[in-house]
């Protein structure tokens, strides 16, 4: 898989891989995918953002993703 969904992909994806679930937003099914949503971070909604970077910071550590963006780890900090 590539860094790329089609819609139908997409439509068949489970919510638990998306960073932001309840509106099936930052799918992360593959490493690729983690790398671009960390990519794609700055672009959140700010009051979102400390749940997805702890989404990515999940994602990534399942698929063995060195997360290194500084935004998304002080983010992730954060309640």
């Amino acid at each position: 898989m590539n860094d790329r969904l089609n819609t139908i992909e997409r439509e068949e994806l489970p919510n638990s891989v998306f960073g932001l679930p309840e509106r099936r937003e930052y799918p992360m099914p593959d490493a690729a995918h983690v790398r671009a949503a960390e990519a794609y971070f700055r672009y959140c909604p700010e009051e979102l953002k400390p749940k997805l970077a702890k989404a990515i910071l999940a994602r990534a550590k399942q698929y063995g993703v060195d997360v290194e963006s500084p935004t998304v780890l002080s983010y992730a900090e954060k309640n």
